[in-house]
């Protein structure tokens, strides 16, 4: 089943009550959704190849129950050069573990399993995502300190966070844009 207008190029997973303007809504929840699909998010999307330009999954990629699975569906069904926009909090942050419907906890460097690392591809997946953007919320007082600054312009810092500093600053939530390769 295809859904959708020849317009309609922005896909909106996980949209609940609040639908991205333009997009075509995709959520599970079949109560009180802007959904304009319902489906298992868990299970194949009913799109077709290549359909999206842009595919949005804020704050569902840790509710789901595969996330490697869960990117190819999004990969599958975004056109080549299109953007997938993902929003999941940071592992460090109280919500990633209050939440019981949580199952990954995730940190900044979580989607480089679907590039290169170190100029050789990942043994995980054969899809390739290549990052255009990533931003780490920290708690204001961090922000205002100007760590998040650090921790989103200098990779060297980020990885000292994420190694040694993120339980004593705690990142709050990140925001991944990744272009499609196909």
């Amino acid at each position: 089943m295809t859904t959708g207008t020849a317009k309609a190029r922005i896909l909106d997973l996980g949209c609940g009550r609040v639908k991205a303007p333009g997009s075509i809504g995709v959520d599970s929840n079949l109560a009180a959704t802007a959904a304009d699909v319902i489906a298992d998010l868990n299970c194949p999307l009913p799109f077709a190849d290549g359909t999206f330009e842009q595919i949005r999954a804020v704050h569902v990629i840790e509710h789901l129950t595969d996330v490697m699975k869960a990117v190819a569906e999004m990969h599958r069904v975004a056109k080549p050069g299109g953007t997938l926009y993902i929003v999941t909090p940071h592992y460090t942050d109280f919500i990633s573990w209050c939440d019981p419907t949580h199952r990954w906890h995730l940190n900044s460097f979580s989607c480089r399993y679907f590039g290169p690392i170190h100029g050789e591809r990942h043994w995980y997946t054969s899809l390739q995502l290549r990052p255009r953007s990533l931003h780490v919320e920290l708690a204001r007082l961090w922000k205002w300190l100007g760590l998040q600054w650090l921790v989103n312009h200098c990779l060297w810092f980020r990885r000292f966070w994420e190694m040694y500093l993120c339980f004593l600053i705690r990142g709050k939530q990140m925001e991944f844009t990744l272009e499609v390769i196909k």
